[in-house]
């Protein structure tokens, strides 16, 4: 297999790692508009079968021309550039999957759905953690069930030792953080799709060994769950997990503006908050200090006539011996195996379709632990 990973950034760099120690791949090509970069991940993650090359992700016909060589594509670049990328895919006849993050994106992309089936084509959006990894989870504990009434997902990735006063750090971009922070969220309330704002409903939980955290409502982290299981699930939703009183802190710095776009007149100059904001986010809380991330999905159903709950649980913790971070693996991991699940036709549906439809739950989580992704599943 040929696979190429667009974006050369910490993810891009998790995903080439990940390709590298698959036998079946002999050649990772490893793509990104700083050629530098690329070719140095190369080196460094590709264990002897990548290659670089720069490549523009808004240039949808140059990376059609690349793609044209690829079984399949990883896109760890912003989401910004995943419709076009899409269409290159198409136009290419290659698989593709991302890292999505933005659900109006998503839906843009699913509109191309009927275009890739005849190109012989899977793209699956959203993939990596949250969105991404629970999507497939999700759909693997409502197939236990006869009926499931509620489904609530719970995900965090933190540092191991906090620091006051967000207790958190830098873990993936700051756009994609304050998009989770700021857009609104996606539920389902009564068997129907519902907007909730994001930063409310906090409550607060534990994980044995490690202390009491706080979640509450951030986006994107349903997907297309909502879509997809409208009318069969009750309830479902997703919040974040954070250190308690991250929320009480970070909230009124969206509140008075940071995360606006509108410019403001700072001396004559035109200056967006939103700018200043993530460049303050990530000069002073990128401590590069050792993370862990946390999942937790609640289920409550019926099965055979009994009421039934599962819990499905990961904790994971960074890699000591690869230095990859647990965000980096938790993100670019189930991607990458999800792309690996299309190159090697064990996934056979095409089309632009959502991972908890296009994805069989129990090869993907069987992966998973070979990369040391260990589920605990609790009836």
């Amino acid at each position: 297999m040929k696979i190429a990973v667009i974006g050369a950034g910490l993810m891009g760099r998790a995903a080439v790692y990940d390709f590298a120690q698959v036998d079946t791949v002999e050649t990772i090509g490893v793509f990104d508009i700083n050629a530098e970069l690329a070719a140095e991940v190369s080196r460094t993650y590709g264990n002897e079968k990548a290659v670089s090359g720069k490549l523009d992700a808004g240039d949808v016909d140059a990376v059609a021309a690349v793609l044209n060589d690829y079984d399949a594509a990883l896109s760890c670049v912003t989401y910004a550039f995943n419709p076009g990328l899409t269409r290159a895919a198409i136009q290419a006849h290659c698989h593709l999957v991302d890292l999505g993050g933005n659900n109006d994106v998503v839906r843009t992309q699913l509109e191309m759905d009927e275009e890739a089936q005849k190109a012989d084509v899977l793209v699956v959006p959203d993939c990596g953690l949250a969105p991404g990894m629970v999507s497939v989870l999700v759909a693997d504990g409502i197939s236990k069930f006869d009926n499931v009434e509620t489904v609530k997902i719970r995900v965090g990735g933190l540092p191991q030792s906090p620091r006051p006063p967000l207790n958190y750090q830098m873990l993936f971009s700051a756009e994609g953080l304050i998009n989770e922070y700021w857009e609104p969220c996606l539920i389902l309330e009564g068997g129907r799709k519902k907007t909730v704002n994001p930063m409310t409903a906090v409550e607060l939980l534990e994980f044995d060994g490690l202390g009491k955290f706080e979640a509450f409502y951030t986006s994107g982290g349903t997907s297309t769950l909502p879509d997809t299981y409208e009318g069969k699930v009750d309830f479902l939703d997703y919040k974040t997990i954070r250190y308690p009183g991250h929320c009480a802190v970070f909230r009124p710095m969206l509140e008075i503006g940071l995360a606006s776009r509108k410019p403001v007149d700072i001396n004559g100059t035109q200056v967006e908050p939103r700018a200043v904001f993530k460049a303050v986010l990530e000069r002073n809380l990128s401590f590069n200090e050792p993370d862990m991330t946390l999942v937790r999905i609640i289920f409550d159903g019926e099965k055979d006539g009994a009421l039934k709950t599962m819990v499905y649980e990961i904790i994971d913790r960074q890699d000591i011996n690869t230095g990859l971070t647990s965000m980096m693996r938790m993100t670019a991991f189930p991607a990458a195996i999800v792309a690996l699940m299309a190159a090697n036709g064990q996934i056979t549906v095409r089309g632009c379709k959502p991972q908890e439809i296009a994805v069989s739950p129990a090869p993907f989580i069987q992966q998973l632990k070979k990369r040391h992704i260990q589920l605990s599943i609790k009836e």
